[in-house]
């Protein structure tokens, strides 16, 4: 079903207002959101699901409408505290619709870090006393509009209601336009970054595209992957499970490897990082402006000055490149420092077609970093 007809039932609800975090199953509804929209005032890439929940009871408390939230399922438990303690019927009861790409699907081959919530996603839902429909391939623009009635019904009766989108099940007849002026890619950044490290040093890398290519350059290089911990869910979680390493092994460098995106859904670990300030550990994040992994949407409209919040948060050592030239230099004030260092690494948005995924296990990965840190 195109995503266009979604918008326009949701505007006959009166849903006038949109806002989530991206997600490639709702790929079709970002990029024509994005394509009709903008990121203005009625449409806002949010930095967790959980703050766009907030976006949406302040959107009905300043308006009485509801609004639109879209998120991947692993989203939902960003957006559990608010939809329990603040849209609740039990507490504020404040409507607004949720749009839910349902990742791991019972019977559709996935990505291991989403098996476990695609099990759970109806049955948190029920939980959370949130009603749904589920919105699938072979669904016609008239089935939608006959099920779709239920879920306005529970908006107009101030109850949160959400649409679980199976994969393939929207599409988007009006493409959008992503971009900045960058010219470095993120693998040939990460490629620099770990030709310079040292034999003992270790890496974690943020979910998404960037794992995927530093598996791929060890490959490349006939490495093994005993070295790199691939945060391949969790989004936004990576730089603390780096601080965890980092203070137990402080004889042994340790790289993030972070994404813009992933760094605002939970800002504050930079803050905590900044205060303990361990000084093996550098943390580089890759800043192309955009949640490319999941389609290409903007984050915070590309606008975002990492360097300004990581000096803010204490880091010591904080430099910005643009190119793999300024890169080396950046790497080398780092590594030279011997403190806290925060490097934001400017880069352009996109990846290479045939990227391919990691062929190790979760398991697998961590038994080998874990193996690799004893000795």
């Amino acid at each position: 079903m195109d995503a266009l007809h979604l918008l326009s039932a949701c505007r006959d609800a009166g849903i006038d207002f949109f806002t989530g975090v991206p997600d490639s199953q709702l790929k079709g509804l970002c990029d024509t959101l994005y394509a009709t929209l903008g990121v203005k005032e009625k449409h806002i890439v949010a930095a967790n699901e959980g703050n766009a929940i907030g976006l949406c009871a302040g959107h009905f408390l300043a308006t009485g409408r509801p609004a639109l939230c879209y998120m991947q399922n692993s989203g939902l438990g960003n957006a559990v505290n608010p939809l329990a303690s603040l849209m609740d019927a039990q507490v504020y009861a404040m409507p607004c619709l949720l749009v839910i790409g349902w990742r791991g699907e019972p019977g559709v081959k996935d990505e291991p870090q989403h098996v476990k919530q695609g099990q759970v996603t109806l049955s948190q839902l029920e939980l959370l006393d949130v009603p749904y429909m589920v919105l699938d391939k072979a669904m016609t623009e008239a089935d939608f509009d006959a099920a779709f009635a239920e879920i306005r019904a529970h908006l107009a009766a101030n109850r949160t209601a959400a649409i679980v989108v199976k994969k393939g099940a929207l599409a988007c007849s009006v493409k959008p336009v992503y971009g900045n002026k960058h010219e470095m890619t993120r693998e040939e950044a990460v490629g620099v970054i770990a030709r310079l490290a040292g034999s003992r040093d270790a890496f974690v890398s943020t979910t998404g595209k960037l794992s995927r290519e530093l598996f791929e350059l060890r490959e490349a290089a006939g490495q093994g992957h005993e070295r790199d911990f691939l945060t391949v869910g969790s989004m936004g979680h990576a730089s603390m499970i780096a601080l965890g390493i980092a203070m137990e092994q402080p004889n042994r460098r340790i790289w993030c490897l972070d994404g813009d995106g992933a760094a605002l859904m939970h800002l504050g670990a930079m803050a905590v990082i900044g205060q303990r300030k361990p000084n093996n550990l550098v943390h580089v994040v890759i800043n192309n402006g955009a949640h490319e992994t999941v389609g290409g949407m903007p984050v915070c409209e590309g606008g975002l000055d990492l360097c300004a919040l990581a000096m803010a948060a204490g880091y010591r050592s904080v430099c910005r490149a643009n190119s793999p030239e300024t890169l080396l230099d950046a790497i080398d004030a780092a590594m030279s420092a011997g403190e806290l260092a925060f490097i934001e690494v400017l880069c352009a948005v996109g990846a290479r077609e045939d990227l391919g995924r990691p062929t190790t296990t979760p398991q697998e990965n961590r038994d080998a970093l874990m193996a690799f840190l004893q000795k």
